[in-house]
Formats: C-alpha cells, sequence, structure tokens
C-alpha cells in the first residue's frame, strides 16, 4: 500500500512562486508514476505533471510548460510553481500508479494524496 501526503500549498500573490512536495512512503518511489493533478472550484479535475517510474516527465498542460516543473528525490516528488496566476487557484493532488504515467484525467492512477490548497490572489 502506497502512501502519499501533500504539503506545500497556501496563498501567494499573483507572479509568486510556490513548491508543492508530494511526500511517498509504503513502496519505493522508483516503482511509481507520480503525478500532479488540480482540481479548482466548479471545474473538472485536470492534469499539471506526471514524472514516470524511469525519470520521463509527462507535461499534460501545454499552458503550465514553463512555468510548473516537476522533479523528484528519493521519496518525495515536487512540483515548483512559477509566475502563479489568480487562475491557478486550486486543491492540488498528487497521485501514484504503477511505473508509467495514465492519461491527463487521473483516471488511471491506483493512489491518492488528500490535496493541498493553493489560493493565488492579491
Amino acid at each position: 500500500q502506497l502512501q502519499l501526503v501533500e504539503s506545500g500549498g497556501g496563498l501567494v500573490q499573483p507572479g509568486g512562486s510556490l513548491r508543492l512536495s508530494c511526500a511517498v512512503s509504503g513502496n519505493p518511489l522508483d516503482y511509481y508514476a507520480i503525478g500532479w493533478f488540480r482540481q479548482a472550484p466548479g471545474k473538472a479535475r485536470e492534469g499539471v505533471s506526471c514524472i514516470a517510474g524511469s525519470g520521463e516527465i509527462t507535461n499534460y498542460a501545454d499552458s503550465l510548460k514553463g512555468r510548473f516543473d516537476i522533479s523528484k528525490d528519493k521519496n518525495t516528488v515536487y512540483l515548483q510553481m512559477n509566475s502563479l496566476k489568480p487562475e491557478d487557484t486550486a486543491v492540488y493532488y498528487c497521485a501514484a500508479t504503477y511505473y508509467i504515467c495514465s492519461g491527463p484525467g487521473g483516471y488511471g492512477m491506483d493512489y491518492w494524496g488528500k490535496g493541498t490548497l493553493v489560493t493565488v490572489s492579491s
């Protein structure tokens, strides 16, 4: 059984940065693909980025390229978010599945964290 715990969310001004962390426990991280997804109020969940067990990165949203970067180290996966905009406000979730990233909706992910809220506002 895999456990995922997100942290690092909070209130940030437009143009600011945040780094989200997803601490993974229960099994070695290298066996899993870990993705970041987000859900804004009243909107469907959308994929942000995913890093496979091999380290290959899938960026689900072209609009986020250059602003959001995913990385991993030991048992933690990070999402560095720069130049944040009000429309980035959402609950951000990390999720895991075995080795290969799922599609952008996250329906193929098997394990989910509880999420961390990111609010971008002045």
